[in-house]
């Protein structure tokens, strides 16, 4: 169905190939993954797929690409159209129309498929994707989450004969995207759909891939392979499967299932420990060994602020906030103190996003108050605001509006009356390599996110807010974060971070606190919360449970006392 032959892609002013020497095929009804760090080209072999590369994106394909006998360099992405449904990592960039109904009848609409076809279509992917409550509901006024779904099902509705998603659960909480992994899989074993995705949360998907396709490293072949073969060699791995290679298990699980069969002994000797410090130990991410990771620069030092422990940072206290007809909170209490970390999860559209944003004053209360510090938010000028709180939102690139890095620093030190040279101070322990003269553009996900992290720090706010700061990130560049942000911790920073990255939850916060419609259902220690749910609860700790290990460092830190 799909074939790489020699495929070499090239873009202009670039030091080497983003891809180099690819050949490989994929099946007609395989789910084939595609794998690899931040950078190797991942988005570039799925763009050559659909023909966005090169037609769209530019750049010097060598080699040649088919999709069901079509050549993508004689066939443009519009006469690709009918076999071939696209969902980039950016859903706002894909929609077209105003409500969730209109997006997903206008790719079939396109095609001149017949009214009643395109009825049935619309009626079947509302229930495949759990959309038929948002159906005339503008498209601006959802989630990330619930826009994501909305994407995909915009493809899905034409019924194309090969699916290419990049990142598609990246802005989904976890039941949202078991929903849509489950929905995929349909489409291969009973339509005999041929989907090819990109995922960075390996831990979501790598059990249903019929075959793996990892790029190592820029300009390096693929190598291909079945799921645990290539999970066996891959610089990128799942928790389930870093677990697996500490304990030596051959072949590795790929499933917190599989994982289960072969942790008998595993828990077994771990056991005595969990005796031994309590049943109801909890396992604190502070306490936790490094990450098991390639070895990274250490995280920047960073100047200790004067805090006072007894007084909040940011509370709320009743907040109700409504957006337009929606009361997107109701009555929430949050209170967050000096050198805290707190992960705010809950599903799509339980208001996370709202309430981080109540806090830096987009949102006026409904009922209820919100502070940080002595500021109430919405009646505080930003310039004074900054000085309190400072939110990067889900997508960096809002707060990045100069063209060079060294710009974005100098605006930053203006805007906070910082000395000059802070921000780039900053930048330098966050990201050693990365010149002045780069564009914000071209810098990766995660090197995007350090750097509106380091414009936020540089006006030193006692509270930083991050809304869904993982996404899009691999491994290696969320280890990187996790760092930063326990240095952020010890220097008496508080942070909260709106997730539906259980893992990061699990390795880096003091608290979980877990929104629904609108309302606090749960606030409380790490441990506690997530593993009382199932849909919250990490990989590790679903593997050994009823101990109280959280994640592979903490393993890892057990075993060697037990050595």
């Amino acid at each position: 169905m799909i074939r790489f032959e020699q495929v070499s892609v090239t873009y202009e002013d670039a030091a080497g190939p983003a891809l180099r020497g690819v050949d490989l095929s994929v099946d007609e009804g395989e789910l084939c993954l595609l794998v690899g760090p931040s950078g190797v080209g991942k988005s570039t072999l799925l763009g050559a797929v659909s023909g966005l590369v090169p037609h769209f994106t530019g750049g010097t394909l060598h080699g040649r690409v088919t999709v069901a006998g079509r050549d993508t360099r004689t066939h443009r992405p519009r006469e690709l159209a009918d076999i071939v449904g696209t969902v980039g990592q950016d859903p706002l960039a894909h929609f077209v129309t105003d409500t969730v109904e209109d997006e997903l009848a206008y790719g079939m609409e396109s095609l001149g498929l017949p009214p009643d076809t395109m009825r049935r279509r619309v009626e079947e992917t509302l229930d495949l994707l759990g959309l038929a409550s948002l159906r005339d509901r503008p498209i601006a006024t959802l989630s990330s989450g619930q826009q994501q779904r909305v994407a995909i099902g915009s493809v899905l509705t034409a019924h194309p004969r090969v699916l290419v998603l990049d990142e598609p659960t990246s802005a989904l909480d976890p039941a949202a995207a078991e929903e849509v992994l489950a929905v995929l899989q349909r489409l291969v074993h009973d339509l005999g759909t041929t989907v090819l995705l990109a995922e960075h949360r390996l831990e979501r998907v790598v059990q249903y891939a019929d075959q793996v396709i990892l790029l190592p490293e820029p300009g390096a072949a693929p190598v291909i392979g079945a799921p645990a073969d290539i999970m066996a060699v891959s610089p990128v791995f799942p928790p389930v499967v870093a677990l697996g290679r500490l304990a030596g298990w051959s072949p590795l699980p790929l499933s917190v299932r599989d994982a289960r069969r072969k942790a008998k002994a595993l828990r077994e000797r771990l056991a005595p420990l969990a005796a031994a410090a309590g049943a109801g130990a909890a396992f604190q991410p502070e306490a936790g060994a490094a990450p098991l990771a390639p070895t990274r620069p250490a995280a920047p030092t960073l100047p200790m602020l004067p805090t006072n422990t007894s007084r909040p940072i940011g509370e709320a206290k009743g907040l109700s906030v409504r957006r337009g007809r929606i009361e997107a909170l109701k009555g929430v209490d949050l209170t967050v103190r000096p050198g805290e970390t707190i992960a705010l999860m809950g599903r799509n559209g339980a208001g996370k996003s709202t309430l981080l944003s109540a806090f830096v004053g987009l949102h006026e209360p409904a009922a209820g108050t919100v502070r940080v510090g002595d500021a109430i938010p919405h009646r505080t000028r930003p310039a004074e605001l900054l000085r309190h709180v400072g939110l990067v939102p889900q997508e960096p690139r809002d707060l990045l509006y100069a063209d060079t890095v060294a710009t974005e620093c100098q605006a930053a030190d203006r805007d906070a009356d910082a000395p000059a040279g802070s921000c780039r101070a900053l930048v330098t322990g966050l990201l050693p390599d990365v010149a002045d003269a780069t564009h914000p553009r071209d810098l990766s996900e995660g090197q995007r996110l350090a750097l509106a992290l380091a414009v936020i720090l540089t006006a030193r706010p006692p509270l930083i807010l991050l809304d869904e700061p993982t996404r899009g990130l691999d491994y290696a560049a969320k280890a990187r974060l996790v760092d930063i942000l326990r240095s952020l911790a010890a220097a008496g920073h508080a942070t909260v971070l709106a997730t539906h990255d259980v893992e990061l939850a699990a390795e880096l916060a003091h608290r979980v606190v877990i929104l629904a419609d609108g309302e606090v259902v749960a606030d409380g220690p790490t441990a506690e919360v997530v593993v009382s749910s199932p849909a919250f609860a990490p990989q590790v700790a679903k593997v050994l449970a009823p101990l109280p290990w959280l994640t592979v460092p903490h393993v890892a830190r057990a075993l060697e006392a037990t050595a």
